[in-house]
């Protein structure tokens, strides 16, 4: 049998340990669900265009991916969005509707308990 192993990107493995701590000492599911999701194998990871966050949110929404934000699509509301990582276009595009494009250790920062955080895949 294979033995399973972490991502390893030094920075990934670093906020998986951050998220897996803010889960525990918070009492957070969220941060749990999320660190879950980016310990995934890379082949299973996430991509999302900003047309699909569009559409899954509202106006005011704090969303957090666990991969890639893809700039094709449009954001037509604010929308402050926590990922992996973003292409130039997406973080672009965001600030231009009047939202935040922030790293993942940010969010953990901005929101600690992980309330009104949605977990896109």
């Amino acid at each position: 049998m294979v033995k399973r192993t972490l991502p390893t990107s030094p920075r990934t493995r670093h906020i998986i340990k951050l998220l897996r701590r803010a889960s525990r000492s918070n009492n957070a599911d969220v941060w749990r669900s999320l660190s879950d999701s980016l310990s995934a194998p890379s082949r299973r990871s996430v991509a999302i265009n900003l047309s699909k966050i569009d559409k899954l949110t509202k106006k005011g929404d704090f969303v957090a991916v666990s991969g890639k934000v893809l700039g094709f699509g449009n954001v037509s509301k604010k929308v402050d969005v926590a990922a992996l990582s973003f292409s130039q276009t997406a973080k672009a595009k965001i600030a231009q509707s009047g939202g935040r494009a922030v790293s993942l250790e940010v969010l953990l920062k901005l929101n600690p308990r992980g309330r009104g955080v949605k977990i896109l895949r």
